[in-house]
């Protein structure tokens, strides 16, 4: 599914105009987005948190060359599903 099929498909359920379902996917992006950025953990029980952590220093190979590299250290955005979310993808629990 991509952005202009979750627009819709959000306009469909929640019974609104696709542009103002998409002013709503726009306006959730923008907010998780903007509380990653200050290091902010966003938690949405049942689906899942957003969150932000520090990816250390390594090594790693160039596959064309097959060189040995250094990866820098960075920050990074994760997503972890709530316990809800993982029961559905694995068909233990019913929508």
């Amino acid at each position: 599914m991509n952005k202009s099929e979750l627009v819709k498909a959000i306009a469909k359920k929640a019974d609104v105009t696709n542009a103002n379902a998409q002013a709503v996917l726009e306006a959730f992006i923008d907010a998780v987005k903007t509380s990653l950025k200050k290091g902010e953990k966003i938690q949405l029980i049942g689906f899942g948190s957003f969150a932000t952590v520090k990816r250390e220093a390594r090594k790693g190979v160039n596959p064309q060359t097959k060189k040995a590299i250094k990866i820098p250290a960075k920050k990074v955005a994760k997503f972890v599903p709530g316990k809800e979310l993982k029961e559905l993808v694995n068909g233990k629990k019913k929508k």
